[in-house]
């Protein structure tokens, strides 16, 4: 009869799983969120420790196998896998991401053995099974639950506790849910969860938690939209010079240029002569800030961004992607890993204690591509006054990736209250304003420059000053409540 019950179970599971993708960018349906998580905790409920962590597995399997199936388009299209190979990568990550949520429910399921711990416990276990998808084997936290819900009440809660915090919110919401689908006879506890927690995201909302440290700037983000089959080849090098040297010319009268992700496929020693300094004289003034591979005298490699104008900086990525800047286990796996083939992928770490670079008068924290998953990196950033993101996301074709990765950059927006310029080779580049809302943005896929302002900020949040910490915590109490609780 329990084999008969787990199998029942394993398909709305899978169809919740499904779900999920759709409450992210670009289909924006945040609502499903509560409603898809609370559907593997009320088939955990009354299941063996054994079948929630089934129920987990298969509810990530939908998750992920609909959220990030756009790393087949990055590993065969632009990383050189051939399709069964590319298939397989992807298959293997999306395996790999649903042992978190199955390890979410597995925990609750043992700490809790009522209803009412579970459901208590959950959160909690899910919670952390979330922070360390972002931490182990340098982490993937890519569709944390906190994303989905950047435009709606419960997003409001990022100042406080980060994605994270606001991941936990929604957990508590779904349990309320689950919890009123048992019709119990105390419903009053669950019902005043779904009032009271998106009723405070409306009030946290209201609340300031930066202000203007100085006049806006005039920005201009370039976007040269070059194809990433191209990008690195030597025929095409003099054109893509030439085509963001023309796009720097024509942005007169910004105070601030900014240049994608390796915009330059090059190291500065490999450049025509005179390159450098002709880019500064078309700037006409403004600051100019370039994506571009550096090299130090020790002849380490750095996937950089490069201040060409006074008074000067680099900011060097400190978080680089497994098997795409750098080979973990190069040595003990050798040339397997030939399969990826991918230009510059052997790039060092800048390391941390990097200091904010000067720009046009105020102070900038730079990240580039996919270090802005990490919130706990960014806010090292925070005492900056705005922040700097350059991305290829050429690498993500047309699929639904360049929207999540753009939510993602919205929601380190609102948990620090700083804006955001964030310029892309190929899209979605855009201005996000302190509060996480997309000011403005251009066409994917075009030649162009977004021309628009952003006002430097000063403050610290307090996700900005305890990270987080207070979260993790609460995730903790939840679980050491519902242990004692176990019974009852």
């Amino acid at each position: 009869m329990t084999g008969l019950r787990g199998r029942v179970g394993a398909v709305p599971a899978l169809v919740a799983g499904g779900m999920m993708p759709l409450a992210f960018a670009p289909f924006n349906l945040w609502f499903l969120a509560p409603l898809a998580l609370a559907v593997p905790l009320r088939l955990a409920l009354a299941a063996t420790p054994r079948q929630a962590a089934l129920y987990g597995y298969l509810f990530g399997l939908g998750w992920f196998a609909g959220g990030v199936h756009w790393i087949y388009v990055s590993c065969h299209r632009y990383g050189n896998m051939d399709a069964p190979s590319a298939a397989l990568a992807t298959a293997v990550l999306v395996a790999y991401l649903a042992l978190f949520p199955a390890l979410g429910l597995l925990l609750a399921r043992r700490l809790g053995r009522s209803r009412a711990a579970f459901l208590l416990a959950a959160p909690g276990t899910f919670g952390l099974a979330e922070w360390l998808r972002g931490w182990l084997l340098t982490g993937f936290p890519w569709l944390a639950p906190g994303y989905s819900q950047i435009d709606s009440p419960l997003g409001a809660y990022a100042p406080l506790g980060g994605v994270a915090g606001v991941g936990l919110v929604l957990l508590a919401v779904a349990a309320a849910l689950a919890w009123l689908s048992t019709w119990p006879r105390r419903r009053w506890p669950a019902l005043a969860a779904l009032v009271l927690l998106p009723a405070g995201g409306v009030l946290v909302d209201r609340l300031d938690w930066s202000e203007p440290a100085g006049p806006a700037l005039e920005l201009a983000l370039l976007q040269g939209n070059v194809e990433q089959q191209i990008k690195w080849d030597p025929a095409h090098f003099e054109q893509t010079l030439a085509r963001y040297l023309d796009l720097t010319r024509a942005a007169d009268g910004a105070d601030v240029i900014i240049w994608p992700e390796n915009a330059i496929p090059a190291l500065p020693g490999q450049l025509p002569a005179g390159y450098l300094e002709t880019v500064r004289a078309a700037a006409a003034g403004a600051a100019v800030l370039v994506g571009i591979p550096t090299e130090d005298p020790d002849g380490r490699y750095y996937n950089a961004v490069l201040q060409l104008t006074p008074p000067g900086g680099e900011y060097r990525k400190r978080h680089l992607v497994p098997f795409g800047e750098y080979v973990p286990f190069k040595r003990q796996v050798g040339p397997v890993l030939d399969l990826l083939a991918v230009p510059m992928s052997d790039f060092s770490t800048g390391g941390a204690g990097q200091v904010p670079l000067q720009v046009a008068g105020s102070s900038v924290a730079a990240s580039v591509c996919y270090e802005i998953l990490f919130p706990r990196e960014m806010r090292a950033g925070a005492a900056a006054q705005w922040l700097v993101n350059v991305s290829n996301d050429a690498w993500f074709g047309d699929s639904i990736a360049p929207p999540q990765h753009l939510q993602i950059a919205r929601m380190r927006a609102r948990e620090l209250a700083r804006p955001i310029a964030r310029a892309t080779n190929t899209g979605i580049t855009a201005l996000i304003d302190a509060r996480g809302r997309v000011a403005t943005q251009v066409a994917p896929f075009s030649v162009t420059t977004l021309r628009g302002h952003i006002v430097p900020q000063r403050g610290l949040t307090p996700f900005a000053r305890y990270g987080e910490a207070p979260v993790i915590a609460l995730c903790l109490v939840l679980c050491g409540v519902a242990w004692r609780r176990r019974g009852s």
